[in-house]
């Protein structure tokens, strides 16, 4: 079985969000998630509270993005 949670590292340790007491003294693999660098919005021609509205707008999307079948639009060159 595979099962993914979210946690964070701290001091050499892994701090899961949920816990996994039916994991316990399982091999794990962990992935390291890069944190995702910040956008300047200035650079984009919008301020903070434009991102906030634009964020709320496009949060009905966001399943679908993020549906692993959406990654091929990753790999298309920029325009």
């Amino acid at each position: 079985m595979v099962k993914s949670v979210e946690g964070v590292y701290r001091n050499g340790k892994v701090e899961l969000i949920e816990p996994l007491t039916e994991a316990e003294g399982s091999r794990v693999i962990v992935t390291w998630v890069q944190p995702a660098a910040s956008i300047d919005l200035r650079e984009r021609g919008i301020d903070e509270s434009q991102a906030a509205d634009l964020r709320r707008r496009l949060a009905p999307f966001a399943e679908d993005w993020d549906r692993p079948e959406m990654a091929a639009y990753d790999e298309l060159p920029p325009r």
